[in-house]
């Protein structure tokens, strides 16, 4: 099943919006790709690839709404929930991979 690219600025399970930081070059939709380790605006919350592994931004696996994880992010403490497990919750619509 293909998965739709998650990019800067898409969001995440918990409200947050993804900020890619560690990559420059590869762009979706007008939108830079995420890769693993980008946070998100909440805090941390960096991304984890979990559902492919193997297309490569920079050296660093880029990031689908498959959904892909992340960990926590710096709303965790003291609200809890799904910023304790936050996820992709948003992607391409027509830039699919896998």
């Amino acid at each position: 099943m293909p998965f739709g690219a998650h990019r800067d600025q898409d969001e995440r399970a918990c409200g947050a919006q993804t900020i890619v930081v560690n990559q420059s070059t590869v762009f979706v939709n007008n939108l830079l790709w995420a890769v693993e380790g980008d946070p998100n605006n909440h805090g941390n919350g960096n991304l984890v690839p979990v559902t492919g592994d193997t297309v490569f931004v920079e050296n660093k696996l880029v990031i689908v709404h498959g959904p892909d994880n992340a960990f926590p992010d710096n709303l965790c403490i003291p609200i809890g929930g799904r910023h304790c497990t936050p996820f992709t919750a948003e992607g391409s619509d027509d830039t699919l991979i896998y």
